[in-house]
């Protein structure tokens, strides 16, 4: 909303006017390079606060901290300069301000655009805030039922012209959110009373009509079929208006990641029936995507890994990735693992919010405790309550061949009916590299076992925070549970057992070396717990630093029988980069006998 004032008693400021198409002949004049050597900024009056909000605004010491040198262009500036300045006074209250801009001796705004100076060596300005304003007369109307206006809009609080658009947008928001979509403002008087030193402000609204939600209409798109956006975005046609519906349907469309860019937009005017049509303007990301990892553990060696992704592999804006994996390079212990998954996603399956899943994946093992064969497969609807909190469940299937115990002789064959539900709770700031927040994680797998095996379920929880301690220092935290109930420890899947030790859970003990000993059997266990504590500095705008502290348990049982604990610490360095940090930790033993010493671990992306 542009602000209009009505003096009663003052003086007249002069706004920065337009140079016109004269002064774009100037433009193209060769003129010598003069640059200003001399400014004097100089604030008579006025709070801190008001000093600092001007010198940060100020066109002309922008322009001299930018080594700005072409006379012309300094002499442009000079003149912009009392529209920038004034408006700085009038979102901190001031309505009678005295702006003088004076370039080599002569007020800017008086020197004519058609004769310019030839050089310019000193520009003063000199700033007389005059008395700070206060409303006198705060109101706002009609107003929507239940509008709660800013405090700072009332008679008595100083009047800053930030206040009456912050009021008059808070207004505009509630009729929006009662279905009036094209709520505006049509009328103000906004007057300034010298004397009083007072500011009367009257903001007239109209409502217009209550309208509810017309038609989606797709436009932009190339390869995905236009009613599949209209599924997608889910927007409640035939209901009543409500701009969160809007941005929660350009929420929808943006996180199938098809799309490089969505915009929502309302149609000028309302339809015949009282609908309002919005148009959804997408383009499409490049359809195609192929990405690599790599990791190192001391212990564990080295893991590349690599994926191919389809964005929009049946034109509905369905996702379609393989990906593939090789562990254990140079391994110190166990062998080469290998991986190969396939996962198809498509959004928009019974509800706008739920995405139907299938993923299939195929894997071997080779630790110094078991060796592995599995295949699994899983197909899941994945559904989003909000943008923070989603739900998942769905049916699966396992298969897997072990081979473990002294010299890997014995061998048992599973195969599970599975049953996967996991919720997500995530408050992170950012997912890569969070400063604030929490993110919470907890599934439970009920499973049915042909032979020994049985019926059982598999759960697991993970809770992480993030505590910032200042600008550059964050505290964070991880604590995580694990537990098997039902079968037997050697008639459960070794997939389904905990280990401790690794970049993953305790730093500075090697990669799986916590488990427990039944019956002369290494193993993993059926319980477990770990916590982290990590210190994150950042000592410069692209180097970060980190202390951390780790502890690992496992048991035979469900926390129950034979158990052990072991712990970690160490310290780490952190580089920025568009896919996130690059990670180097080095971690030392702190309980537990590992007989390896310092463990290394290189990875992309905060240890969580």
């Amino acid at each position: 909303m542009d602000l209009l004032v009505k003096f009663e008693v003052g003086k007249h400021v002069r706004p920065a006017k337009r140079l016109g198409q004269a002064l774009g002949v100037w433009l193209l004049l060769a003129a010598p390079a003069w640059a200003f050597s001399d400014l004097q900024f100089r604030v008579q009056g006025g709070s801190e606060e008001l000093r600092t909000a001007l010198e940060r605004a100020s066109l002309i010491r922008q322009a001299q901290a930018q080594n700005v040198v072409d006379p012309l262009e300094v002499f442009s500036t000079a003149r912009a300069e009392y529209g920038r300045l004034i408006g700085v006074f009038y979102e901190q209250g001031y309505y009678a301000p005295q702006i003088s801009v004076r370039v080599d001796g002569r007020e800017a705004a008086d020197i004519s655009p058609l004769d310019p100076p030839a050089q310019v060596r000193e520009i003063v300005v000199e700033l007389v805030p005059g008395p700070a304003f206060e409303f006198g007369r705060a109101q706002i109307a009609p107003l929507a039922q239940g509008t709660v206006l800013p405090e700072g809009f009332a008679p008595g609080a100083p009047a800053r012209s930030t206040a009456i658009r912050e009021a008059t947008g808070t207004a505009i928001d509630q009729w929006r959110a009662q279905g009036h979509a094209k709520a505006e403002p049509t009328g103000q008087a906004i007057t300034a009373n010298h004397p009083a030193r007072a500011l009367d402000v009257a903001i007239t609204l109209t409502p217009g009509p209550r309208l509810t939600f017309g038609a989606l209409r797709p436009d932009g798109q190339q390869a995905v079929r236009p009613e599949r956006i209209v599924e997608i975005a889910g927007l409640p046609t035939g209901e009543v208006f409500d701009p969160e519906q809007i941005d929660r349907a350009a929420q929808r469309l943006r996180a199938t990641g098809t799309f490089s860019s969505v915009a929502l937009r309302e149609a000028e005017a309302a339809n015949a029936d009282g609908s309002l049509d919005i148009a959804a303007n997408v383009v499409e990301a490049p359809p195609r995507r192929i990405g690599a990892g790599i990791e190192y553990d001391t212990e564990r060696g080295g893991k590349l890994s690599g994926f191919w992704l389809h964005r929009n592999f049946l034109g509905g804006a369905e996702r379609f990735r393989i990906e593939g994996m090789v562990d254990g390079l140079a391994a110190r212990a166990g062998g080469l693992d290998y991986s190969l998954g396939i996962e198809f996603s498509r959004p928009a399956t019974f509800t706008p919010d739920t995405t139907l899943t299938f993923e299939l994946l195929a894997e071997t093992e080779k630790e110094p405790d078991f060796e592995a064969r599995r295949v699994r497969a899983d197909v899941k609807l994945v559904h989003r309550f909000s943008d923070d909190l989603s739900f998942s469940g769905g049916l699966g299937v396992l298969a897997e061949r072990a081979d473990f115990g002294p010299a890997l002789g014995i061998r048992r064959d599973y195969r599970l009916l599975l049953l996967p539900f996991d919720a997500t709770y995530d408050r992170r700031d950012d997912e890569r590299n969070p400063r604030s927040g929490y993110y919470l994680n907890a599934s439970l797998t009920p499973f049915y076992g042909t032979g020994a095996t049985g019926a059982g379920a598999r759960g697991t929880a993970d809770a992480r925070g993030y505590y910032p301690v200042g600008e550059r220092v964050v505290l964070a935290g991880r604590a995580q549970l694990g537990a098997v109930y039902g079968p037997g420890l050697f008639a459960t899947p070794r997939d389904f057992l905990f280990y401790s030790g690794g970049g993953g859970s305790v730093r500075g003990q090697p990669y799986r070396s916590l488990g427990v000993t039944t019956g002369g059997v290494f193993s993993g266990g059926k319980g477990f717990a770990s916590t982290t504590l990590e210190l994150r500095m950042q000592a410069t705008d692209t180097i970060g630093l980190a202390a951390f502290a780790d502890a690992g348990y496992v048991s035979a049982g469900t926390f129950t029988g034979a158990s052990a604990w072991h712990a970690g610490a160490g310290i780490g360095i952190r580089y920025d980069t568009v896919i996130g940090p690059l990670r180097l930790d080095v971690g030392f033993p702190v309980r537990g006998t590992t007989g390896r010493g310092a463990q290394l671990y290189l990875g992309i992306g905060q240890a969580f």
